[in-house]
């Protein structure tokens, strides 16, 4: 009787897991997948293609730099994240990146390797940073730091994943069916996001009281809580915070891009320097939650002024005339505590300063305004590396641009807002 009892209820009367963990776990694998497969996976590829094309390290490289794209569509995205939903807008998007990884096999020529490397980064902000915020915001309004913090180590943890992935299929096959096992995890994924993918505030305010969690109410008035994209261009919080970021983001192509390189330049052995490129990698999981819970009791603002000023010292640190390899195993670890919270964090400010109301439309300007990082970091390093032989100067000028960010977003106030 008890067994037919329970039969009878409804589904969802029986069910105890909040669906928000499932939603968690899609935007988890979404940003995880797409960062792991096209950059962290990257090195992979390079062997087998030139090999079979026979084009150098340079022209390889330069699809790299299609990432500039991400940042071009960012606010166009971001618009239609707001105005059309989430889930649409990630489908979507999950599809151009599974689209770019399906037609690579079928490359001859060095612009079809370009054409669908600018494919899979236009799929990248509706993939990742856009509906990281959303819907952690949306979900979890009540514990939005942590969750953003284990979102977004979902980059760790494709960084971690995909380069084995794709080495063992590379090894035991060939690059095309990596390339095609890359193309059918992420068509999976997007059907699991039409599935699994829900963002009205009524669904979740449902589902919040279904599994009991504290403040159900709460959901609904994050979503419609905040400022317009109109309101908040004309508050100093926005080009302050704007620069702020800007200037932190010097860290992903300007610094950590170039590490491995000046590691071994400094007497470190090849082995070391590539692990210790992985320690900074593999701390960015423990940065990103500790920044994240740490967000919640003190400002988001206020916790990436400290995970700049973590970079800056770590940085510093590495190039002091003094003190050789130590000195900079210690600067290794200073640097690794504020870098991996930087991704999170950047979440974070604009959720807690402008809210939720359109926020992917405000992110998508974020997004864009860091194509001066993008762009900027590679050729300062590489500049500078060619005139002097060292990184040493291109690193101790980001130090400085780290700083005048440290003080922008430390001025940044919070504005009002419903």
């Amino acid at each position: 009787m008890i067994l037919l009892s329970i039969a009878a209820r409804p589904i969802h009367a029986t069910r105890r897991i909040y669906r928000g963990y499932v939603v968690a776990l899609l935007v988890f694998l979404s940003t995880g997948l797409s960062i792991g497969m096209t950059q962290y996976a990257f090195g992979e590829f390079a062997g087998p293609l030139q090999a079979r094309y026979g084009w150098n390290q340079t022209e390889l490289n330069l699809s790299l730099t299609f990432a500039f794209i991400s940042g071009i569509l960012a606010p166009v995205i971001g618009y239609w994240t707001d105005r059309f939903g989430v889930r649409p807008v990630m489908f979507v998007s999950l599809v151009l990146i599974a689209t770019g990884f399906t037609l690579r096999p079928f490359i001859t020529e060095l612009w079809h390797w370009y054409t669908l490397s600018a494919l899979v980064y236009a799929g990248f902000p509706g993939a990742t940073v856009l509906p990281a915020g959303k819907m952690v915001g949306l979900w979890f309004p009540n514990s939005m730091g942590r969750m953003t913090g284990v979102v977004v180590s979902g980059n760790n943890f494709g960084g971690m994943t995909m380069p084995p992935l794709a080495a063992t299929i590379i090894a035991l096959f060939n690059w095309e069916l990596a390339y095609i096992t890359f193309a059918v995890i992420m068509v999976g994924l997007a059907i699991a996001v039409m599935i699994f993918m829900r963002e009205k505030p009524r669904d979740v305010e449902v589902e919040m009281r279904r599994t009991h969690r504290p403040r159900p109410s709460t959901s609904a008035a994050a979503a419609r809580a905040g400022m317009s994209v109109k309101q908040a261009v004309k508050t100093w919080a926005f080009w302050l915070t704007l620069v702020g970021l800007v200037a932190a983001t010097f860290t992903y192509q300007g610094v950590l891009t170039q590490l491995r390189q000046h590691f071994g330049e400094n007497g470190f052995a090849p082995a070391a320097a590539t692990s210790a490129v992985t320690f900074i990698a593999t701390m960015g999981i423990v940065s990103k939650l500790a920044f994240g819970r740490a967000s919640e009791r003190f400002s988001a603002r206020k916790m990436t002024v400290l995970s700049t000023a973590f970079q800056a010292v770590g940085v510093g640190l590495m190039i002091l005339p003094f003190g050789g390899i130590p000195l900079i195993v210690v600067g290794v670890f200073v640097y690794s505590l504020g870098f991996g919270g930087l991704g999170a964090l950047i979440v974070l400010v604009v959720q807690q300063t402008f809210g939720l109301r359109e926020y992917a439309s405000l992110m998508g300007l974020y997004q864009f305004a860091q194509i001066v990082s993008i762009a900027g970091g590679p050729v300062l390093a590489g500049r500078v590396h060619d005139d002097t032989q060292s990184f040493d100067l291109a690193f101790a000028t980001i130090v400085g641009i780290f700083v005048f960010g440290m003080i922008t977003l430390w001025l940044a106030r919070q504005p009002k807002w419903e």
